[in-house]
């Protein structure tokens, strides 16, 4: 018998999550773009709604019924087939919860969310990871990794850190390939920023499914960061099995109504989109202009790599970056040593890091 408590196996084999840096020693002012937040803030209307917020000392509502209903509303879905969460997060650790054991696998792509990983082993379970082409999730490496242990697979659709997406017509084939008892989790965390044709978020899938779950956030386009809130969409059935589990008031009452005057504020996330799609495309071709790589994003960040010559590898970069105020975040827990995520700031922001880039790059040695 051990002289002390001890975790069950996995968990000590989890690498806690470590956020993004917002400091930098010694530097005045700071523009921390290292965290996919957005640069135009939450919503008045969601601002406001907080403010307003009475009643502290009494319990929120536990199912988070007018959030919802709003939610619903925005768009077409059924109210009793979502759940809300604190953040996304919450809900991708419920799920995995609810349907990972001890031995069972969990399946995501190589440069993957990492709270994907903590969350099967949080559970438990073992992860299998499936190596991505070119940055970008390959659905025949998922497939070719199903075994009679699989319970679920993670999607992230677009993908953080890599800003990359698949077509639906591909995750339809993912799907159309997995057992129906596994389930396909779909994070659709950035996908109010993405502008291409060819793209869904998955709610069509996952009203004619019954192994499909939809995640979403406030924390990104809604600028909903500091509330923690997040929704799923899912199964009835499923429903059911995740508020069996769920903390009874996971969910406060300033959150919800800020959630629910965001997501009525369709102009406010008009123009979170606009900003996002003219700045990513000019610090895309700022930066490439400079003799740096970016990976082509659909998100509201750019994946950029840096060469491994000694004084200019990404490690270099970022404490140069860090000197002048500007955080970007460090990707090596991704397995990306080699490059730098930078969230699209706001235009100040955006043009002092392609100024700093040419000055690293250069060689300048003094910080302006």
């Amino acid at each position: 018998m051990s002289a002390r408590p001890q975790p069950r196996p996995g968990v000590m084999q989890i690498e806690a999550y470590v956020p993004g840096k917002s400091s930098a020693a010694g530097v005045a002012k700071i523009y921390k773009l290292s965290s996919n937040e957005t640069p135009l803030g939450p919503s008045p209307k969601a601002a406001e709604a907080v403010r307003g917020f009475n009643h502290l000392e009494l319990y929120p509502d536990g199912g988070a019924a007018r959030l919802r209903e709003a939610i619903a509303a925005r768009y077409g879905l059924d109210a009793n087939r979502i759940v809300c969460g604190s953040g996304s997060d919450e809900l991708l650790s419920l799920i995995t919860n609810t349907y990972v054991g001890p031995g069972d696998e969990g399946i995501f792509t190589e440069h993957g969310f990492l709270v994907y990983r903590i969350a099967v082993l949080a559970a438990g379970g073992v992860p299998v990871v499936a190596p991505e082409k070119d940055y970008r999730t390959d659905v025949d490496a998922i497939l070719s990794r199903v075994t009679d242990r699989t319970r679920i697979v993670f999607l992230a659709n677009p993908n953080n850190p890599t800003g990359t997406y698949i077509p639906f017509d591909e995750v339809k084939r993912l799907h159309a390939g997995l057992p129906p008892h596994v389930v396909l989790v779909l994070d659709a965390a950035y996908a109010e920023y993405v502008r291409r044709n060819d793209y869904e978020s998955g709610l069509e899938l996952v009203a004619t499914s019954e192994n499909v779950v939809m995640t979403r956030t406030f924390s990104k386009i809604y600028g909903l960061a500091n509330m923690r809130l997040g929704w799923m969409v899912a199964p009835a059935h499923v429903v059911d099995a995740v508020n069996r589990i769920r903390g009874p008031f996971n969910v406060n009452g300033p959150a919800m109504a800020a959630g629910i005057a965001a997501i009525q504020d369709e102009a406010h996330v008009a123009r979170a989109v606009e900003h996002n799609e003219r700045w990513a495309a000019w610090l895309t071709r700022e930066i490439e202009a400079l003799g740096l790589k970016v990976t082509p994003s659909v998100g509201n960040f750019l994946m950029i790599h840096f060469p491994q010559d000694a004084g200019r590898t990404a490690k270099d970069a970022d404490a140069f970056l860090s000197s002048r105020g500007l955080i970007l975040r460090r990707i090596d827990a991704y397995g990306l040593p080699h490059a730098l995520r930078l969230t699209v700031g706001d235009e100040e922001a955006n043009r002092l890091v392609v100024a700093a880039l040419r000055d690293f790059l250069n060689g300048t040695k003094t910080h302006a």
